[in-house]
């Protein structure tokens, strides 16, 4: 059956929708101040309804709602005071506001690691390393399973962009399942397909670099706690969820999806022509295989063996790719390919975060919502877990992980902070949410993994969604586990 992808929204749906989310924000505006929260504190909560309804609904695009975003705030905090019995802000005074997250090493970290992403693309080494990885594990469901698995995991250490690291692994799946004489929409390129996707949410939870939730959740939680969490603390906390939820993923797609090999002596051939047409490494290549280890083992030894943060260690790396001679890239080469869309829609969200959290807008929103549950008389564990199901059920509303931690993150903080616990149990309780935001693991609007590998044809929703179902479940199950077990003795919580 030929495959049809899903169709754009048409301009009247997306025309809808705007004017749905602008008259949204302005009826918020317009309605009586409910007690307890201040003028400005409204105006952050306009906004957020803003945004969510553009977020969920794509009816324009990332960048232009940042400038949306920020433009509504500005007009809309004019004449009112940030803080109560503070002076009314004139419009230059409201926009530094919304600009200060232009200003965080978050969005820096997140621009850098992009270029690095563009340089591995530049000199094909993202596709050598795919390809030579296929190639070596062996020809069976299991180990071509296992093979995708291998490859998201090495490109998450170095590509912090989930749509990057993905559309750079399609092909060599694609290619692996014809190379077998199976078609695309096969149970083997079904498999492959999702557990492209699905490992590309698993590797976004262990490595701090690999996607801009993590980074965005972390500035929240630097800004609200005044601590920061390492590359490598980031990794060793994550590592008993990734691991397990891995293994879970592991076995669900062979299970679940049955995928089906034919003899593969053809198909060893063709993928060894392949790597042989790739050539031999080229210099460029080498430097940076050369920078991007180094880079590694900076970010993995940060706090103990050198003091240089993670944003500091990548500008380095970025400079030398960047250098005549020894660079593997030119600015003007480089620049066109950098999504700059999603570096301003990162700084806008941690200037949303921000002012949700400077008006007391996300403790009177976490006040009104969690507050309710009555998680204050109930344990750790217990908490953990109603709060990684209500961010699984708001997820399924959200296309953008970033506009999920943007909204969700700081109304974690705002409520984690009532609760009667200490504040390293407070500070990893809001770690745990932030590996919770990477949960986009049962639509194909999830997260843009998803629908990169959707758009191929090889499965359905229902395909997706059965295995994401699983996962989902048993990840919630992990993280009550860990949080009763492992993450207590490792003083996480």
């Amino acid at each position: 059956m030929p495959f049809i992808s899903p169709a754009e929204p048409s301009s009247n749906r997306k025309l809808a929708f705007l004017a749905l989310a602008i008259g949204t924000y302005i009826s918020i505006l317009l309605l009586p101040t409910p007690d307890g929260l201040s003028a400005s504190g409204q105006v952050a909560l306009g906004l957020l309804a803003l945004v969510v309804i553009l977020w969920i609904s794509e009816c324009v695009s990332p960048a232009a709602s940042a400038v949306l975003l920020i433009g509504g705030a500005v007009l809309g905090l004019m004449g009112k005071p940030l803080q109560a019995g503070g002076a009314p802000m004139r419009s230059v005074e409201a926009l530094s506001v919304m600009l200060a997250g232009f200003s965080s090493s978050a969005v820096i970290l997140v621009a850098g690691a992009l270029f690095l992403a563009v340089a591995l693309r530049i000199t094909g080494l993202d596709r050598r390393v795919a390809l030579l990885v296929m190639s070596r594990v062996g020809i069976s469901a299991a180990r071509l399973t296992l093979g995708a698995m291998i490859v998201g995991f090495v490109l998450a250490l170095f590509i912090p962009s989930a749509t990057a690291r993905v559309g750079a692994i399609i092909p060599i799946m694609i290619g692996v399942t014809v190379a077998l004489g199976l078609p695309v929409a096969s149970s083997l390129g079904a498999t492959l397909m999702i557990v492209t996707a699905q490992a590309c949410s698993i590797f976004n939870i262990a490595v701090k670099t690999g996607a801009a939730q993590n980074l965005i959740s972390l500035n929240f939680m630097q800004s609200s706690f005044e601590r920061t969490v390492t590359w490598g603390e980031w990794f060793v906390t994550a590592l008993p969820l990734t691991l397990s939820m891995s293994v879970v993923l592991f076995f669900v797609s062979l299970l679940l999806l049955r995928p089906q090999v034919p003899p593969a002596e053809e198909a060893q051939a063709r993928l060894a022509k392949e790597v042989a047409g790739l050539g031999p490494v080229t210099p460029a290549e080498w430097r940076l295989m050369l920078v991007a280890g180094l880079l590694l083992v900076a970010w993995s030894t940060e706090g103990w063996l050198h003091p240089l943060d993670t944003t500091t260690v990548t500008l380095v790396g970025i400079a030398v790719l960047l250098m005549p001679r020894f660079g593997v890239m030119t600015w003007a080469g480089a620049e066109k390919q950098v999504p700059w869309g999603t570096i301003v829609l990162f700084a806008a969200g941690i200037a949303l975060g921000i002012l949700l959290a400077r008006t007391g807008a996300a403790a009177w929103l976490a006040s009104v919502t969690l507050g309710q549950l009555g998680l204050e008389t109930r344990s750790v564990v217990a908490v953990v877990g109603a709060l990684s199901l209500f961010s699984i059920i708001l997820h399924l509303g959200f296309a953008s992980a970033t506009g999920l931690a943007s909204t969700l993150i700081p109304i974690m903080i705002a409520f984690a902070q009532t609760l009667p616990f200490g504040p390293q149990t407070i500070f990893g309780i809001v770690m745990i949410q932030a590996y919770v935001v990477s949960f986009g693991f049962i639509l194909p609007t999830n997260a843009p993994q998803n629908m990169l590998c959707y758009g191929t044809g090889a499965f359905n929703t229902m395909q997706l969604a059965k295995v994401g179902v699983v996962m989902t479940l048993a990840g919630l199950g992990l993280i009550l586990l860990l949080s009763a077990t492992i993450w207590p003795m490792m003083g996480v919580l």
